[in-house]
């Protein structure tokens, strides 16, 4: 059987790449296709250092450092690529990816990390942060994202079958393409963060400096609560606003190689996940170290993180992303740590290993052509 995986673009080793790592682990023999491929020489080989198949956005100027300006061309060059010789197709879709054109007689599974997150219900977000809100240009970023709604909506119709990284996610597919989905946690190399059940007196929070992942909100929280240490570890855009803002209890360590992240998640009193996340790796990271994890209790975290209702805790949620709200929760967990165990922190850490992952994925495409193949017939 010949297989082909697609996916958006390989410029980075991120979540979507540790997905399609594990991927091609299940699928060795599988073609690899992306919009671009920027990954460096010596990074390729999560991707088992496979040839990629590119679309012609690779050749387009300024495209090494620029590619997401060529939104507007990924529909119509993700089409390009001709799979008619492909009997199983997975996309590896948080953009265009699960556009690609197949036939009757192929099988199309999509793993969604997300209906195309800036064109749909996150819009008014995306085009305030890069300031698209009230310029001309504002305009044309929306007529441009008006016509990759009604792409990616029509697209689905393409799709076999639907695998979302959380029941979050699933919630946003049935919303938007109005399809129902199964959902496939991704893989945490936990193996890679042992238990430590000796902690010491701080927090830790640890990010990309983006106005989404709510840093700045941790850090003005911490403004009162002078007596209590936090650690933030990360680099971005806000470095610079979220450090004037940071009071003597704050630590800015900026990017830290794994070694460190890894010994301050183990010492950690708590972690601290303020963001609205699809799923979100690192409070799974924080676990895996026998680390607890207050963290805001939507997204992909309310379904990682066991809250202090349930039997054996894991963390505590916070309902709103307002300082006052965190404040609350890191009075709880004062209060009540002594519920949570280091031990349940990493127990429940476990249940997203990534051979979990390839069994769970390995299963599902087995079902889906059992399936197909009795339709053919």
């Amino acid at each position: 059987m010949k297989i082909a995986i697609i996916h958006d673009w390989l410029v980075t080793y991120a979540g979507a790449e540790r997905v399609l790592e594990q991927m091609l682990h299940v699928f060795p023999e599988a073609d690899l296709f992306s919009i671009v491929d920027f990954l460096p020489c010596d990074s390729k080989k999560f991707i088992l250092n496979k040839e990629v198949k590119m679309s012609f956005i690779q050749n387009m100027p300024l495209a090494k450092r620029h590619y997401r300006n060529y939104l507007p061309l990924m529909p119509l060059a993700i089409e390009q690529f001709d799979l008619s010789s492909y009997e199983l197709i997975i996309s590896s879709s948080h953009a265009v990816a699960k556009g690609v054109l197949t036939g009757p007689d192929q099988l199309h599974l999509c793993m969604c990390y997300s209906p195309i997150r800036y064109a749909w219900d996150l819009q008014h977000q995306y085009l305030k942060e890069t300031g698209l809100d009230k310029s001309l240009k504002g305009w044309f970023a929306r007529y441009m994202l008006h016509h990759i709604r009604n792409w990616d909506y029509r697209t689905a119709n393409g799709v076999d079958g639907f695998m979302a990284i959380s029941n979050f996610i699933a919630r946003r597919i049935w919303k938007v393409y109005r399809r129902e989905s199964h959902v496939i946690y991704p893989p945490v190399e936990v193996d890679k963060f042992t238990l430590a059940e000796r902690k010491e007196n701080f927090y830790l929070t640890a990010s990309r400096m983006v106005p989404y992942k709510k840093i700045e909100l941790i850090v003005e929280a911490f403004a009162e609560y002078p007596d209590k240490k936090l650690i933030v570890i990360g680099e971005g855009p806000d470095y610079k606003k979220i450090k004037a803002k940071a009071g003597k209890n704050v630590e800015l360590l900026g990017y830290q190689p794994f070694e460190v992240l890894k010994d301050c998640m183990q010492k950690a009193k708590a972690f601290i996940f303020a963001a609205e996340e699809d799923f979100g790796i690192t409070p799974l990271e924080a676990q895996a170290c026998g680390t607890p994890v207050i963290a805001f209790g939507k997204g992909g975290a309310a379904e990682t993180i066991i809250g202090l209702d349930k039997p054996v805790p894991t963390g505590v949620f916070f309902s709103e992303q307002t300082t006052e709200s965190l404040v609350t929760a890191i009075k709880s967990f004062e209060t009540c740590s002594n519920k949570i165990c280091p031990q349940a922190c990493r127990e429940n850490a476990l249940r997203f290993s990534p051979e979990r992952f390839r069994q769970e994925l390995k299963d599902y495409v087995d079902k889906q052509m059992a399936i197909f193949n009795v339709k053919l017939k």
